[in-house]
């Protein structure tokens, strides 16, 4: 079959990337000249990379990993040291650690936690785990019931103590969805508590050693490409033309400086667009089925990305960092944690601004202002006296509709891959999978659509076995690179 995919994200390319598996033939079209979708990434004219995002890959990524695995370029994830680092705002330019031990889960986590005595108070830490107890019972079943709550309503319902949503779970539930605890929806509290402790090194993270168009999107597309698939740039849909029945008839493509618009004709469809740009684009009779109704209740979230690039060492730590700001989420210096972008003598943080949508519609100038005043609190030492810290200059990437806003409800308006159309098709980490909002979202969306494309009964017989979906992560290969 051929498959005409709308999208190049992670979800776009790993679903072409599982459509080869089957033997299928899948075109991918992306609007934009980079491929990556969320994940994208651009050089600047120095020749230095800015991204969409900070790209953080963790342990509890079996989907990623596998994919990772099957291209053979595992040695790409620089694993770091397994621990969660969080600044002090107290204690300006100090750090409090939860630090695993190598021992099996839940126990590292628990050990980790319990081992912590800058943040939480025994009390405190009790209540917490007393809370938590249903959760590591029942598991992802119990995320999903926690629904209709948020985060914040959940915790007062079990009396959990303020102080451990403003020190431990603020900072979570930003880096998380880019949102704050009351607003965020407790299923996905949950689903991460359940996925990194559920595993050894579950909440152990890795960096890229590179930008993620070169070092993970360009080896799924010689991937894809070799194996008959074809990748097209500046492609963007225009329309989803309609046959009689209501089923795809074709792609209407948009001709891009002064070319005619053209038709893409395929045998099953796929959006692998972000859920704001695809509610638009839903053709009319579509708009009347529940299916496509419930998408409705779906957006997505503002998340600004900031790049500064500092004439000294700001810090020598290699790995994530938990702002704890009210302006930031999390951040990291990328001349530590990135192979590619290593510099000895100089600092590239880069820094989520979360929850953005107040900063939006502001100017680069008052965003650049309000960080800058942050990281004098996270590093008041390279920020004092007659030698302060230099900008040398800075890059900032606003994306107004990032990850769908996970707040609560969102997950009964979660569409699975499979639509009521028989030849269209969806991925996207807004679908419904058990990793929400990801990376790890994004690929297991772009697998299960494929493996419905691959199950569908107007699908040829590839003769070929489907790729397995992985649930159970493992990391008994990882090491620190």
């Amino acid at each position: 079959m051929r498959v005409a995919i709308a999208g190049g994200g992670l979800a776009g390319l790993a679903c072409a990337k599982y459509l080869v598996d089957h033997g299928h033939t899948p075109i991918v079209y992306e609007r934009r000249d980079v491929l990556g979708g969320l994940v994208a990434a651009w050089k600047d004219e120095d020749g230095d990379w800015y991204e969409t995002g900070l790209h953080i890959f963790f342990g509890a990524y079996p989907n990623m990993l596998q994919l990772f695995k099957e291209l053979g370029i595992e040695d790409r994830l620089q694993w770091k040291e397994h621990t969660m680092i969080f600044n002090q705002p107290d204690k300006p330019g100090t750090y409090s650690r939860f630090d695993f031990p190598n021992v099996a889960a839940p126990w590292n986590g628990l050990a980790a936690i319990a081992r912590n005595n800058d943040m939480l108070s025994w009390p405190e830490k009790v209540r917490l785990g007393v809370g938590l107890v249903p959760a590591m019972i029942k598991g992802q079943s119990y995320a999903e019931e926690m629904d209709k709550y948020s985060w914040t309503e959940w915790c007062d319902q079990h009396g959990i103590p303020e102080n451990v949503t403003n020190q431990l779970f603020l900072a979570a539930s930003k880096s998380l969805n880019f949102i704050n605890p009351e607003e965020i929806t407790a299923t996905v509290m949950f689903s991460a508590f359940y996925h990194f402790m559920q595993e050894q090194h579950g909440s152990r993270v890795a960096f890229l050693d590179g930008s993620p168009p070169e070092r993970l999107c360009q080896p799924i597309v010689d991937y894809i490409t070799e194996r008959g698939g074809e990748i097209h740039l500046n492609a963007p849909l225009k329309e989803i033309r309609l046959k009689e029945d209501d089923s795809v008839n074709s792609f209407l493509m948009r001709g891009l400086e002064g070319a005619e618009d053209y038709e893409v004709s395929a045998d099953a469809y796929v959006s692998a667009m972000a859920v704001d740009p695809l509610k638009v684009m839903l053709p009319e009779p579509w708009q009347k089925l529940d299916y496509f109704k419930k998408m409705q209740g779906l957006e997505g979230v503002p998340v600004i990305n900031i790049h500064l690039w500092f004439d000294r060492k700001l810090t020598e730590i290699d790995n994530l960092l938990f702002s704890r700001s009210p302006l930031l989420s999390v951040y990291a210096d990328m001349s530590n944690t990135c192979r590619e972008y290593a510099d000895p003598n100089k600092s590239m943080l880069e820094l989520v601004l979360a929850p953005a949508k107040d900063w939006i519609s502001k100017s680069e100038d008052e965003i650049l202002a309000a960080t800058m005043a942050e990281l004098e609190n996270l590093f008041p030492q390279h920020f004092q006296g007659d030698d302060s810290a230099q900008l040398l200059k800075q890059k900032i990437v606003i994306t107004p509709r990032s990850v769908y806003k996970a707040v609560p409800g969102s997950q009964q308006c979660r569409p699975v891959q499979t639509t009521p159309i028989a030849n269209f098709f969806l991925a996207g980490s807004y679908t419904m999978q058990e990793y929400l909002g990801s990376m790890e979202g994004a690929v297991l969306s772009g697998k299960l659509a494929a493996h419905a494309i691959a199950n569908n009964p107007s699908a040829s017989d590839s003769g070929k076995s489907a790729p397995s979906l992985s649930r159970s992560p493992s990391l008994t290969h990882a090491t620190t690179a």
